[in-house]
């Protein structure tokens, strides 16, 4: 009977297709079959890192957090915490651990799974986890009662779980035994207790291979067959593993190790492997492997031959230490055929020989057309398997795109001449950044992968009113509408637009994007509001295969229909959440505000009152630049300086570095860009509550910076803050200050980034303007500095490294308008106001409050050493209502400025 019901679950699943794992941190993270691999984390687990083990020993938990940051900076999707360890107190260590992370936004945004052997360390880690968590594990080697036991408290908890290939006889070491015991746990599961099968994770257990031992031999093959069958065979569960295990035998070989480790998960993922503990530094980029190097090891691994162990093991002799690839004569490629020239131009973003081969191509063809939509688009299909694949990177696309751009311009003429009017593209995209909003570095980067491949684009640009948008789409009779925006306004003109479209009954599908766009906000506040399909695109490697599903008519209803399936229960999850969090009243929430010291408290009076403009050489900026958002920009996600020589994206990301080094010397001594800034500091107290009072040298007042107060309901004695709390209230009598300053690099990079477009050089286009943000950043740590130490001096002994100014480790702080301590952009207008900035700088506001140029920065400057970041969360209606009696505005216009920081 048991077999009757799987198979009635595989015919459905079959046809309605593969329910996804949703896992959770701050942000979702959704696993199905767009995801290629889930790569978990292994750094804070005392049993696999020794660092960690001694942090979490010596109650070291600031350094700990450290590595969790790491972890997720390097690119892990989950992050596997586990406290197993003799001398520790692991559900405390658990505890405690799993409590700091959730108030670490940055580390926090990820899911955690909680591993351990011990069940009452894993319940413990359950109980504080934030969002949807992974039980790492359980298995039916202590029985089926436990089992069960274990799984329903899994099942309470809202968690997904991995379960052991391991029963009552042992762990699983044949392909028969892992099918055996997966199918029967799978079984429990769902016919005993309605556990979702979407949320069952199955490790079918990864042990050495090249052992020497018989029975080892098929270790490798047997796991891949058992992945293979659960994936067909048991409904929407999952399977993962600790890859490293499979290399063991060969510790202290390096180069055989890491080459195994990659030829293993290539074949793993091959197989269905959805997810896996994998240590980048041990793992070879696949198609990198040495062809020999590659065969040996996959003879092993596959159990190819009978003498598979013993030619490996005497072949790993000759590679120890670094692999060393044979270099190729640089010209060599030149003697491929045509196509294989073409793509190799187009995979290695070579540009010398675009005209010349778009040439020679012309002369075999019937019609000029046919070199783009054959010899190009055949390169461009290499390049997008390659990038689908992660085996090539965003900057290398960009490359790609480049000489695409070069080969196309020289065969335009030609095809101008001969017009086909048969000829189509993939489709019509339209993207423009909306009204209000500059930035478009992201924009841009989506606009050219899809150009990559085939899609013509319309770009209007920045800041563009909805009616243009509207317009423009009718006229141009546009497949897709592509939005993006980066300010948090930017979100209400993208519900404005959708209620207009829906208004005039257009049925063109829409594409969201942006860094302050999420897929919550685009299925709780976007979607509702118009009646065809709205897709949130988090990143450019997503954006082909979504606008395939969109414009694809035999996928596109399908595929509208999914989505609002998706996004509505996502809406309904997340307004149910929203209703059970509770809230304090405003009045409460004030009662219950940080309680500071202000007798022990004197203000470090500012050497300087006052405002004053800031000059600086950009040379100076150079070493305050934190590149770590450099890369993240190109979607090369690690840390610098480590991702320069990270396995899977060192190479690029080295690539990448020394022509962004390279362009930042001509910046530097081309006098491509000026900084400009301008700061000031004010004498100044909290008043109300919630509001900081500016005054001039003489105790005139001048103008007040307004703050929100948090409102969420919090554990017992913790605080609801607001940036005033930081300030010495006027009913002290003590005497406070606040600094406020807008600096910006951005005056010049349009003209040159148009002229790159203009020479269809899109790389560098959005080199100059990513290269420019950087500044921009720069230039305000360097000022803060100078304020610290010397402007304001109230640290004038402060000596710290650039990593230390990242890692933020000064007094005070720098908040700024439109961040979560402070989400209110009008808060810039006060700014402004107090500095002249746009009369004595010219950095200018939009009507939706983004600073042109784009490469701006404004904020605050606290000087309270107790003073700390925070995220406001969400707020309630009597505190808009309150916050727009104190701005002496609308209800209404305080509604559309705080809206996504508004309760539902």
């Amino acid at each position: 009977m048991k077999g009757m019901e799987i198979s009635n679950q595989q015919s459905e699943n079959e046809e309605q297709g593969r329910i996804p794992l949703v896992l959770s941190g701050l942000e979702p993270l959704i696993v199905d079959e767009n995801t290629n691999f889930v790569n978990v984390g292994e750094r804070t687990n005392v049993t696999g890192s020794r660092k960690f083990l001694r942090l979490i020993k010596e109650e070291n938990y600031d350094e700990a957090l450290e590595v969790a940051r790491a972890q997720v900076e390097g690119g892990a999707q989950i992050i596997d915490v586990n406290m197993d360890e003799g001398m520790l107190d692991g559900k405390y260590a658990m505890t405690r651990f799993l409590n700091l992370i959730a108030a670490e936004p940055d580390i926090a945004r990820v899911p955690v799974m909680i591993d351990s052997s011990k069940w009452e360390i894993i319940e413990a880690g359950l109980k504080v986890v934030q969002g949807k968590g992974v039980v790492n594990s359980i298995s039916l080697k202590e029985g089926e009662e436990q089992f069960l036991q274990h799984a329903k408290l899994v099942k309470r908890y809202g968690a997904a779980v991995i379960v052991m290939a391991f029963d009552e006889v042992g762990q699983a070491d044949s392909y028969e035994r892992r099918i055996e015991i997966c199918k029967r746990s799978y079984d429990t599961l769902v016919n005993k207790i309605g556990f979702n099968p979407q949320d069952i994770i199955f490790d079918p257990n990864i042990f050495p291979v090249g052992t020497g031992m018989e029975e080892h031999r098929q270790n490798a093959v047997d796991f891949f067959r058992a992945t293979k069958w659960i994936r067909e065979n048991l409904p929407h569960a999952h399977v993962s593993g600790g890859v490293s295990n499979v290399s063991f035998s060969f510790r202290g070989n390096n180069t055989v190790r890491e080459a195994m480790n990659a030829a293993f998960l290539y074949h793993g993922i091959q197989h269905g492997m959805t997810m896996g503990i994998v240590n980048p530094e041990m793992l070879e980029v696949y198609d990198q492997i040495p062809k020999d190097l590659l065969e040996y090891v996959e003879d092993v691994l596959l159990d190819r031959r009978d003498d598979a162990t013993e030619r490996l093991l005497d072949f790993a002799e000759t590679v120890k230490g670094n692999t060393k690839a044979n270099e190729k004569l640089a010209q060599e490629w030149r003697n491929g055929t045509l196509q294989e020239r073409i793509t190799h131009s187009l995979v290695k973003g070579v540009l010398e020989f675009a005209e010349e081969d778009a040439e020679e191509a012309r002369q075999v063809v019937d019609k000029p057309i046919e070199v783009i939509e054959n010899y190009l688009m055949n390169g461009m299909n290499v390049v997008g398997d390659l990038f689908g694949s992660g085996k090539m990177f965003l900057p290398q696309v960009v490359k790609s795109a480049r000489v695409m751009k070069k080969a196309v311009a020289y065969l335009l003429p030609f095809i101008e001449a001969q017009k086909d009017e048969n000829s189509r593209s993939a489709g019509k995209v339209l993207m423009a950044t909306v009204k209000g909003d500059v930035h478009d570095i992201g924009k841009n980067i989506v606009s050219v992968v899809l150009g990559c491949n085939n899609y013509e684009i319309v770009d209007l640009g920045v800041m563009v009113p909805p009616e243009k948008i509207i317009q423009a789409a009718i006229d141009e009779e546009v497949d897709i509408i592509g939005l993006s925006g980066l300010i948090t306004p930017s979100l209400d003109e993208m519900v404005y637009l959708a209620k207009e479209l829906e208004k005039i009954n257009l049925s063109i599908p829409i594409m969201i994007g942006g860094a302050t766009t999420s897929r919550a906000h685009t299925a709780v506040k976007i979607a509702p509001e118009y009646s065809k399909t709205v897709v949130h695109v988090n990143d450019a490697s997503r954006a082909v295969n979504v606008a395939g599903s969109l414009i694809n008519p035999k996928l596109k209803e399908a595929y509208g229909v999914s989505l609002r399936a998706e996004y509505d229960k996502l809406r309904e999850g997340f307004l149910n959440r929203a209703r059970v969090k509770n809230y304090l009243s405003i009045a409460d929430a004030r009662k219950n505000k940080i309680k500071l010291d202000w007798d022990e408290f004197t203000a470090p009076k500012p050497n300087f009152l006052g405002v004053k403009e800031v000059s600086v050489d950009l040379g100076e900026l150079r070493d305050y630049i934190d590149w770590t958002p450099f890369f993240r920009s190109w979607e090369l996600h690690g840390k610098y300086p480590d991702i320069l020589t990270d396995e899977v994206v060192g190479a690029a990301a080295s690539k990448l570095f020394d022509e962004a080094t390279e362009m930042l010397d001509k910046i530097i001594n081309e006098k491509w860009l000026t900084a400009k800034g301008i700061l000031g500091i004010f004498p100044a107290n909290q008043v109300n509550d919630d509001d900081i009072q500016l005054y001039d040298e003489n105790g005139n007042e001048l103008n007040k910076f307004l703050t929100l107060r948090q409102q969420s309901e919090k554990t017992k004695g913790a605080p609801n803050i607001a940036l005033a709390d930081f300030i010495a209230p006027k009913t002290t009598g003590k005497q406070d200050y606040i600094g406020a300053f807008c600096v910006s690099t951005g005056f010049g990079v349009d003209e040159i980034s148009a002229q790159y477009i203009k020479d269809l050089d899109d790389y560098n286009s959005i080199m100059i303007k990513a290269l420019a943000d950087r500044l921009a950043e720069a230039f305000a740590e360097y000022l803060h500095e100078r304020v610290r130490k010397e402007i304001w001096g109230y640290a004038s002994d402060e000596s710290l490294s650039n990593e230390d100014l990242i890692k933020e480790n000064y007094k005070g702080m720098r908040p700024a308008p439109g961040y979560p301590a402070c989400p209110d952009h009008l808060e810039k207008k006060v700014i402004w106001k107090v500095l002249d900035v746009e009369n004595r700088i010219g950095v200018k506001l939009t009507e939706s409050l983004a600073m042109w140029p784009a490469s701006s920065v404004s904020g605050y400057y606290f000087a309270n050493p107790k003073g700390k970041y925070f995220g406001l969360g969400k707020i309630k209606e009597d505190q808009v209502a309150d916050y727009a009696e104190r701005r002496n505005i609308s209800v209404e216009e305080a509604t559309k400025w705080l809206s996504p920081s508004i309760a539902n």
